[in-house]
């Protein structure tokens, strides 16, 4: 069967192979630092200096990581595919865009972009950015917040997303456990339409294994390039 409209949505797992460290892996840790310290709008609050430093020390670490073959699969599924595909991520890392892909919604942000809480602009970021950083745009101190989706927060970009899962006809799963909302709900919204091919590809069973019609169990990188180039060729 030839598929007009794609979308993949990628977790962690589609960057574990390139040794990028998921929540879920350390014990309900990021780095040693709970979730309630680091990642939701109240830490920001009561502690926006350690907030800071947490999102510094994990941009730079994007300078020690490379794409692996799932993130160049995907991106020449994007280049050679005659329809469109759609990358949806759950991740904030920038290894789906250095591997390539160049059709990406980042619905929990991006380490690599700063955001102004006075006059709203987004800035892409390298560097450390502290209380002390003023917002390139407006000038104003304290103003810069990680451009990420922490908990308690809206994702980014759900209305679009709504609309490409509703048009798709193959949606792809990879490296997801299927427990994190909204995301984790979006092969329900796929399976209500009723037409649209669903494959899960996993280290291992999913919460929502059961809502997939095809699934692939193993690591992202050594499965995700062999459905490329089956969904290529066939």
């Amino acid at each position: 069967m030839r598929y007009e409209n794609i979308v993949v949505l990628t977790g962690a797992g589609v960057s574990a192979d390139s040794g990028v460290r998921t929540f879920r892996d350390n014990g309900g840790l990021w780095e040693e630092h709970r979730v309630e310290d680091v990642a939701t709008p109240e830490a920001f609050t009561r502690d926006p200096e350690l907030v800071q430093r947490f999102y510094n020390l994990r941009r730079a670490q994007l300078a020690t990581i490379e794409p692996n073959p799932a993130h160049t699969a995907l991106a020449r599924l994007q280049g050679e595919h005659a329809g469109q595909v759609t990358i949806i991520t759950q991740n904030v890392d920038n290894l789906h865009e250095r591997g390539g892909a160049r059709d990406v919604l980042h619905m929990h942000g991006e380490l690599g972009k700063v955001r102004c809480v006075r006059c709203d602009a987004v800035h892409t970021w390298a560097e450390d950015c502290t209380q002390q950083t003023a917002c390139p745009g407006c000038g104003e101190v304290p103003a810069l917040r990680p451009h990420i989706v922490w908990f308690g927060e809206m994702p980014f970009y759900m209305d679009e997303i709504a609309r490409r899962l509703r048009d798709c006809d193959l949606f792809i799963s990879v490296g997801t456990s299927g427990n994190v909302y909204p995301a984790a709900g979006f092969i329900a919204e796929v399976r209500s339409a009723g037409y649209a091919h669903t494959i899960e590809v996993n280290l291992e069973p999913s919460a929502g294994v059961s809502y997939f019609a095809e699934c692939r169990h193993g690591r992202a990188g050594e499965l995700v390039p062999k459905l490329v180039h089956e969904l290529l060729t066939e």
